[in-house]
């Protein structure tokens, strides 16, 4: 990369991914019931894509300690939206699964969500779409290659 151009680079990206994931949040909060937050919205997402998984899994993948997904995974358990089992391999492992009712509240959340986000990606060319999300996509991995030492 070149010397001169490097600062101002760093300077853009700092700038830009700040408004981006502040607008963004907002946004997405903002489309979001009042009763669920922003994080308990994206691991409710990701258990039901996975369709369940342990505390240990949503710590390494949200980036917290498990105590912090012990603390969240309560909150949604106590509104009925999550429940745990333990595993039928192993019983000292606890399993984390949507319920009928987190179901259904994740499934109106991402209709909402959907909605704001395709409004947004709307606004630009289906060419310059698909090269921000491979470009978004590969951002993501390097940031986890950085993150794991590589």
């Amino acid at each position: 990369m070149p010397g001169r151009n490097i600062d101002e680079w760093i300077d853009r990206y700092l700038s830009v991914s700040f408004l981006v994931m502040k607008r963004g949040a907002a946004l997405v909060k903002g489309s979001l019931c009042e009763e669920m937050t922003h994080d308990q919205y994206y691991l409710l997402r990701y258990i039901r894509r996975r369709g369940a998984c342990t505390s240990t899994e949503l710590a390494a993948m949200f980036g917290v300690n498990k105590s912090a997904v012990t603390a969240m995974t309560n909150r949604l358990v106590d509104k009925g939206w999550l429940r745990r089992d333990r595993d039928e391999n192993d019983r000292r492992v606890i399993v984390l699964s949507l319920t009928k009712q987190g179901e259904a509240w994740i499934a109106e959340m991402d209709r909402s969500v959907y909605r704001l986000v395709e409004e947004v990606i709307a606004r630009f060319p289906e060419e310059e779409i698909e090269t921000f999300i491979r470009t978004y996509e590969r951002l993501a991995r390097v940031l986890q290659e950085v993150e794991e030492g590589k």
